[in-house]
């Protein structure tokens, strides 16, 4: 993608803090789910912005997103950074669904993922699945099994609609007139399936559709995202 993932820079926090910040957010959502299924994909790639990410979900839609900048360079376009990401999320019931089956239809990712064969790298995604049929994991740069590229693919899409969602807040706080090329990038992301679950980033899009101080053609196009969310 545009890298959404590669346009965000990180306003660099202590890493006790992410840490544990994460650690909370994991507890939580095990603590909600008690002995229900949790699914977690775990990415990692040293050259994108931002390197790392994790992204954690129960049954019921509730999930929990953490992100951690890396060393990688930004193309020093941004106006303003947003900092690592660490914020529960909702997702919409058939998403879950559709992780939670392919999941238990890979047997739980036992089988393996990895292809082996020789492809540029794409970043590193660490499947994992944990519930009362047991847990399995499974880690891939590519892999041959279309189920399992697929999920990755969506995964990943989601996390970049989380990550765009944080870098329009600082655009809304910051720089009301960059809204209006982020706004249009996200419309085309999501039209193009490179942006889903639009629903995780509500509240700022309401915040953005609300606000009369933000042109009319981006209120529009925030209003036209929502009514198209993933309920």
């Amino acid at each position: 993608m545009r890298a959404v993932l590669l346009s965000v820079v990180a306003t660099m926090l202590a890493l006790h803090g992410h840490s544990e910040a994460m650690r909370i957010g994991t507890e939580t959502i095990a603590a909600n789910s008690a002995a229900g299924p949790v699914f977690e994909i775990d990415f990692s790639n040293p050259e994108a912005i931002p390197a790392h990410w994790t992204l954690t979900m129960d049954a019921d839609g509730r999930g929990h997103f953490h992100s951690a900048r890396g060393a990688a360079r930004g193309d020093g376009s941004l106006v303003t950074e947003t900092a690592n990401i660490d914020r529960d999320v909702r997702l919409s019931a058939a998403f879950v669904e559709r992780v939670f089956q392919t999941a238990r239809h890979q047997k739980l990712f036992s089988g393996g993922c990895e292809s082996h064969l020789k492809v540029a790298f794409q970043g590193v995604k660490k499947l994992t699945y944990t519930g009362p049929e047991g847990q399995g994991s499974c880690a891939y740069n590519y892999s041959k099994d279309k189920e399992v590229q697929a999920l990755g693919d969506s995964l990943i899409a989601v996390a970049g609609t989380i990550v765009e969602g944080a870098r329009l807040e600082m655009l809304l706080q910051h720089d009301r007139l960059g809204l209006d090329r982020e706004m249009e990038y996200l419309a085309e992301a999501a039209g193009e399936r490179h942006a889903q679950q639009i629903g995780a980033i509500r509240e700022i899009l309401e915040r953005i559709a609300d606000d009369p101080a933000v042109m009319d053609r981006v209120r529009k196009r925030a209003k036209l995202l929502l009514a198209s969310a993933d309920e």
